[in-house]
């Protein structure tokens, strides 16, 4: 697989919810690395993160506009969406949309870094809101 196939696929595997196949897409060192510089690393403690996401923004998905790869890097650009659940619902006012950008490390077939690029204000403005009740 290419650099660009290989974080595509890690696309699809976000967008289907699927956090073991994520896992299976990481290396055992893989390192995410958040909007605001925080990084989290290791397989098993992101397949775990993962799978937490998912169940606080079960419609989470990534559409991926433009993909540029040289090298062990591919850079994609998109938007990234989803519905925070609120009282066990999706409700619409918890929706969101932003545009968004992904550095992709890849090694040997697998993800090593997964760095994303996105203004949060949109998500924190919902979950300040949903907290405060």
């Amino acid at each position: 697989m290419t650099v660009a196939d290989v974080a595509l696929a890690f696309v699809e595997a976000i967008n289907s919810g699927d956090a073991d196949r994520l896992s299976d897409l990481m290396t055992e060192h893989h390192v995410f690395v958040d909007a605001d510089g925080s990084e989290h690393a290791g397989r098993e403690e992101m397949r775990e993160g993962w799978r937490g996401y998912f169940a606080m923004v079960p419609d989470f998905r990534i559409d991926v506009e433009d993909t540029f790869a040289r090298g062990e890097t591919a850079l994609m650009s998109g938007y990234a969406s989803g519905t925070f659940v609120q009282d066990g619902a999706l409700k619409r006012e918890n929706h969101w949309m932003v545009p968004a950008a992904w550095r992709v490390v890849v090694e040997d077939d697998r993800v090593a870094i997964w760095q994303l690029y996105v203004d949060p204000t949109p998500m924190i403005e919902i979950v300040k809101r949903i907290e405060a009740g």
